[in-house]
């Protein structure tokens, strides 16, 4: 297999893709309210046993083809940053909140929706202070991709200003606000959608793009071409 080509079985048309996003998409959306039922439930004891069971079935009929760490999902655009599992926004992913995102391109920030449920609850009520920072580090990235500024994040710093509360509507904004070379400088703000002008939290980020040679260094294991974390990224 030539360098930064995936293994021919592994590669899907846009059609196929766009198929099997929609299946990844309802599974996942499925795994969440089950994980969302698994946080919350109260259920007697043999209800717990008898879901551990089912859990258990469940995970080998999806253990029959799995891909490896280091493999890109079939559903992914590496190009682009697309990531169909992402624990952020991934509609695939049963531990993702999701985060809805609006871009828009070339204008450098973004903005997303979220309702944070008890799975990523850390005082009682409130949603935990490190998917707070992981939310904003997303729109922070993003925000500069969209303008072309590929990259992964060198520095991070989160304000916390007032608690965020479960099971209210959430809006977290990303905007670049300089580039210079391959270092760009972003910044967030999370605030509850009813309340816009009070802000739960503030996030600044340091965001370094990758030179392409670099970037095949550190993503070879894929063996796919990486563009949205390098310097030459254009697509948000």
């Amino acid at each position: 297999m030539a360098e930064n080509e995936a293994p021919p079985d592994r590669l899907l048309s846009p059609e196929e893709r766009a198929v099997r996003r929609d299946a990844v998409g309802e599974l996942g959306a499925a795994l969440r309210e089950l994980v969302d039922a698994a946080v919350r439930t109260e259920v007697p004891l043999d209800r717990l046993a008898e879901a551990t069971r089912a859990a258990r079935e469940l995970t080998a009929l999806l253990s029959a083809d799995l891909r490896e760490l280091h493999e890109i999902a079939t559903v992914d655009d590496p190009a682009t940053g697309e990531r169909w599992f992402s624990p952020v926004y991934g509609p695939g992913s049963p531990v993702a909140p999701p985060l809805v995102v609006e871009d828009f391109p070339g204008e450098g920030r973004c903005t997303g929706r979220v309702t944070v449920g008890k799975q990523h609850e850390g005082p009682p009520g409130l949603v935990h202070g490190g998917v707070v920072a992981t939310l904003l580090d997303h729109v922070l990235a993003r925000a500069a991709r969209g303008a072309g500024h590929g990259g992964l994040t060198g520095k991070l710093t989160i304000t916390y200003r007032r608690p965020a509360r479960l099971g209210i509507p959430l809006l977290a904004t990303g905007e670049l606000v300089e580039v210079e070379g391959r270092r760009a400088t972003a910044t967030a703000r999370l605030v509850a959608e009813d309340d816009p002008e009070t802000t739960l939290a503030e996030g600044e980020a340091l965001l370094i793009a990758l030179r392409p040679e670099r970037a095949s260094e550190v993503f070879a294991k894929t063996g796919r071409a990486i563009g949205a974390w390098t310097s030459t990224s254009s697509d948000g």
